[in-house]
């Protein structure tokens, strides 16, 4: 198991690539088991989790061909006979559960393992299974497998989803594309994700209407086709490079292959921090203040500020000047990475969904660990800025959702090795 080693603290300063997104490419990858010809995904990031599912869908019988010099994968249905995505795969990643759409979708029945993941919070699918079962889908739950099968066509209906959900939405679309007689998700998500994948089932052959938007009504069609698409850059990441830069004096940045429309309300929390932030083309350029504003935030579904920044924001918030709060209103258990922060020096108080942040505090570098995926990013940034070594243990996480991430930010001034954990 790796651990990074940090020293710090070091200005940044220079010009990061942004990656293609996971969160964007793996419904994507889904959806190309709809189609009755190879679907080629491009921009595709070499991630852990990207490499799982790429296997989930090979047992299958799909066959899959990725090219990770060029970030190229592309995905053959035509072969797929088995219709099972197994236990021993999908509990390494929750995304999985997708398989759960598409094979019922295009094929009439499906077997699927209940998902794995992160460690925190409870995510259920319920309301992935309960809009699955107001298609028309026979739902069974068997020893930690879900078995669906479908009727021919599906009956016209709607579903509204409570609370609104980028996962379910993307599976019941998935679901209904191809056999839907009439199809409306209501509350359904306006993420980038989902509107990328709409635009691509579209482009596939779907009929959907309403993206963009909270309402889709779908009317299936009789086949897709396999078609070349462009990933989306991930703008979690992007979001995250943004707060890396701002968060010591004299760092200077540049993010190359952004798409900024995708950050929603984002860049104004980081204007109001008083960063400065220039957004040209598909480049951000983010300037660290002399002080950071102490600047509270309240996380929201799209285009509110996200729930995967929210650790990154309030590790930012020990450098400001000034008491602020980060409330999650998404995952109210979010905030695992609190007491590792409290190890470097951070002054924070956290109360049900709220972190009540004191600052500016003077990190100090210790040894800290993560049990997800944004908090282990959370940890890195503290690190960067904390006088002295850090050890960020159980960094696997990290390489399940950045891509590089040593590479990049050690190319921009950052001092980051990786070493055995149990060295």
């Amino acid at each position: 198991m790796d651990k990074f080693i940090i020293e710090g603290p070091t200005p940044l300063n220079g010009t990061i690539p942004i990656s293609g997104s996971k969160n964007a490419a793996l419904p994507l990858m889904a959806a190309a088991i709809l189609g009755d010809s190879p679907t080629t995904i491009t921009n595709v990031p070499k991630l852990k989790d990207i490499y799982t599912f790429n296997n989930v869908i090979r047992v299958t019988g799909a066959h899959v061909a990725f090219d990770e010099q060029e970030g190229t994968l592309r995905i053959d249905p035509k072969n797929i006979g088995h219709l099972e995505a197994p236990y021993d795969l999908v509990r390494k990643m929750r995304a999985s559960f997708y398989m759960l759409g598409a094979l019922v979708g295009k094929y009439g029945e499906a077997k699927v393992s209940l998902p794995g993941g992160c460690a925190w919070g409870p995510r259920p699918v319920d309301l992935h299974l309960n809009g699955m079962r107001a298609m028309g889908i026979d739902i069974k739950l068997e020893q930690g497998y879900v078995y669906a099968k479908a009727p021919q066509k599906f009956k016209e209906t709607e579903f509204t989803l409570e609370p609104s959900s980028v996962g379910a939405t993307i599976n019941l679309l998935l679901a209904s594309v191809l056999k839907a007689k009439e199809f409306t998700i209501k509350n359904a998500a306006k993420e980038p994700d989902v509107v990328l994948l709409c635009k691509t089932l579209e482009k596939m052959g779907a009929h959907i209407e309403g993206i963009g938007t909270d309402t889709l009504t779908v009317r299936g069609v009789d086949s897709l086709e396999g078609i070349t698409v462009r990933n989306a850059p991930d703008r979690i990441e992007t979001g995250t490079f943004m707060i890396a830069a701002a968060m010591y004096p004299g760092s200077d940045v540049t993010l190359t292959g952004t798409d900024p429309d995708d950050l929603g309300v984002f860049p104004d929390y980081i204007k109001k921090a008083g960063i400065k932030c220039t957004i040209k083309g598909d480049e951000i350029h983010i300037k660290a203040p002399g002080k950071i504003k102490p600047t509270s935030i309240k996380t929201a579904i799209y285009p509110g500020f996200p729930t995967d920044l929210q650790a990154q924001w309030c590790t930012m918030m020990t450098q400001a000047a000034g008491k602020s709060t980060v409330t999650d209103t998404i995952y109210g258990d979010r905030f695992s990475y609190v007491p590792e922060l409290i190890r470097l020096g951070a002054d924070i108080d956290v109360e049900k969904n709220k972190a009540t942040i004191d600052g500016p505090v003077d990190l100090k570098g210790a040894s800290v660990m993560s049990t997800d995926l944004r908090a282990s990013v959370s940890l890195v940034l503290a690190a960067m800025v904390a006088r002295g070594t850090t050890d960020v243990l159980r960094i696997y996480h990290l390489d399940r959702g950045y891509e590089d991430l040593e590479q990049k930010l050690t190319a921009v001034g950052a001092n980051i090795q990786r070493a055995d954990q149990e060295a």
